[in-house]
């Protein structure tokens, strides 16, 4: 309006925007005076940059107050949409069913997705991601305290080496896993003879989702989610061995940086070594 003054009598121009005199002389005042947010939005910018695009305004609103900042998650939702500047959505996962091989066990964990100390209750799955043809398999270990992947192993083909091995190696890295409850899917892998052996030698009891239901291994669904949408869905991928390296940074990343609003806006774990020293 400010530049149409130049042409038409104020007057005019208000009454064709139905606007009063004392606003348009408050918006012209307020317009001229320093953006009192500003260092705010350049925080919210260099945080919403600094992990990729990937925190929406809650995850970011926990990164402010961490740092010691008081700010409401309605004024970061606000400033965010003023920006320009949001979070990305999820998409789906790899199926391992393949019919009836071997025995089901029943599902221990019955969808309590929550635990008191660390090394209580493990889930585990498998995903696949498509590179130019090829594919890429991960299979990981997360514990259900705090949502840290224990243990993963990658590979070209989802065989069974690549489960007993991550089984292994988490057995390895945790070592105190008795009586521990391991939940997954009725993928192929899971009921072999040699994974469910190694499993009672651990002294890990057995756990499996109901036949086709998803839903009861929703905390391993959500990682893979969030794993596809803050990297493999946005970026481009050349080769499989980028991808591999990619996949091992972004899980060092969701370990030790990416906080969890669930855990007091820390990550998976600072929130295990807090819970440890405290």
């Amino acid at each position: 309006m400010l530049e149409l003054r130049q042409e038409f009598p104020l007057t005019d121009l208000l009454y064709a925007a139905q606007l009063a005199r004392s606003t348009f002389y408050y918006q012209t005042k307020a317009s001229k005076l320093p953006d009192r947010n500003q260092s705010l939005k350049s925080r919210i910018r260099k945080i919403y940059d600094q992990h990729r695009g990937l925190y929406g305004y809650r995850r970011i609103t926990a990164t402010i107050r961490r740092d010691g900042q008081l700010v409401n998650h309605k004024t970061v939702q606000r400033l965010m949409k003023n920006m320009g500047i949001k979070s990305q959505s999820r998409l789906k996962k790899f199926r391992s069913y393949r019919g009836e091989l071997g025995e089901a066990v029943p599902n221990a964990l019955n969808r309590e997705f929550s635990a008191s100390m660390p090394n209580q209750k493990w889930v585990t799955d498998v995903t696949e991601f498509s590179v130019r043809g090829r594919k890429l398999y991960l299979s990981p270990i997360m514990d259900l305290y705090n949502g840290e992947i224990v243990a993963y192993e990658t590979s070209h083909r989802p065989d069974f080496a690549m489960v007993i091995n991550m089984l292994k190696k988490a057995a390895r890295k945790r070592k105190t896993v008795d009586g521990l409850l391991l939940h997954s899917d009725q993928g192929w892998h899971y009921r072999m003879m040699p994974y469910r052996t190694a499993l009672a030698s651990y002294g890990i009891r057995q756990s499996m989702s109901r036949k086709g239901n998803c839903f009861d291994n929703a905390a391993m669904e959500s990682f893979f989610a969030t794993l596809k949408v803050e990297l493999f869905h946005c970026t481009e991928f050349k080769n499989l061995e980028a991808l591999d390296a990619a996949v091992r940074c972004y899980i060092e990343y969701y370990n030790k940086h990416r906080i969890k609003l669930k855990l007091n806006g820390k990550s998976p774990v600072e929130y295990r070594l807090q819970a440890t020293y405290s």
